[in-house]
């Protein structure tokens, strides 16, 4: 039994993924903190909807995936319902494994994940650390839920932020991404929706190549990057704009936005 305790946006999108996965509706368990939440995700999916020490006390693995600042607030709510020999899975950003075990106590296992968005398409990137007491079963426990949806990597729990920051919250970067490539296809004269289409067909097969290909992105850049052509003149000019810089100092700035919304 998977209880999902705070199934908002993330946690719902974890919730259709599991059952896209093959796990039943009988499976999982959710809570939320409204009625009509709950009543949504019960018609809508057909699972058990449950308070938060209830589906703690009942489920075998628990997924935490309230927002960060509410965190405290809900292990404080189940701390004393989990028996010792379950899975707690974190999946809220900032939020360390050790302030999640020193709030349930009784060494419980806990395995910090950062997931994205495109669980929703069976695409995710899901990253895993281990907590003190989690061991390699553990390990596997978590990455049977997330890798049917995605792709799963683990890492040194010190790497989780930076992780957070680069694919956490990496799909929005796409998409402002995409947002000005379309806005520069209607600046040149091209139809909202051609321009969508061709933005989006061009990224998805880049990004295919760059997964299947096994090429570093420098040299893929490199073959599409004639001398004194289009692309070069496009690179030189965001390289002018210090587009590269931008994003790295917005990737780091997520980092530390998320330490901070841990802090509370």
């Amino acid at each position: 039994m998977i209880a999902i305790l705070g199934t908002g946006k993330m946690g719902e999108a974890l919730l259709s993924g599991l059952l896209r996965a093959g796990f039943k509706p009988g499976d999982v368990i959710a809570t939320a903190r409204r009625a009509e939440r709950g009543q949504a995700l019960r018609e809508r999916y057909g699972v058990r909807v449950a308070s938060n020490t209830e589906a703690a006390k009942d489920a075998d693995t628990i997924i935490l995936a309230v927002k960060p600042q509410d965190m405290a607030s809900l292990l404080a709510e189940i701390a004393g319902h989990i028996p010792a020999d379950r899975l707690v899975v974190s999946a809220a950003a900032g939020i360390t494994s050790s302030f999640v075990e020193s709030r349930l106590g009784a060494d419980i296992p806990v395995v910090r994940v950062m997931s994205n968005t495109p669980v929703l398409v069976d695409e995710a990137m899901s990253v895993i650390s281990a907590g003190a007491h989690a061991s390699e079963e553990h390990l596997r426990r978590a990455e049977a839920l997330f890798s049917p949806v995605g792709k799963v990597l683990r890492v040194p729990e010190s790497q989780q932020d930076a992780a957070t920051a680069l694919s956490g919250s990496g799909p929005a970067y796409f998409f402002y991404l995409v947002e000005a490539m379309v806005d520069a296809g209607i600046l040149l004269g091209m139809p909202r929706a051609a321009a969508l289409d061709m933005v989006t067909q061009s990224i998805v097969g880049a990004a295919i190549m760059l997964r299947d290909s096994g090429e570093h992105p420098v040299i893929l850049r490199e073959a599409v990057t004639s001398p004194g052509g289009t692309t070069i003149a496009a690179i030189a000019e965001l390289e002018r704009h210090s587009v590269r810089a931008a994003f790295l100092a917005a990737i780091e700035a997520a980092r530390d936005r998320g330490r901070q919304l841990a802090e509370g």
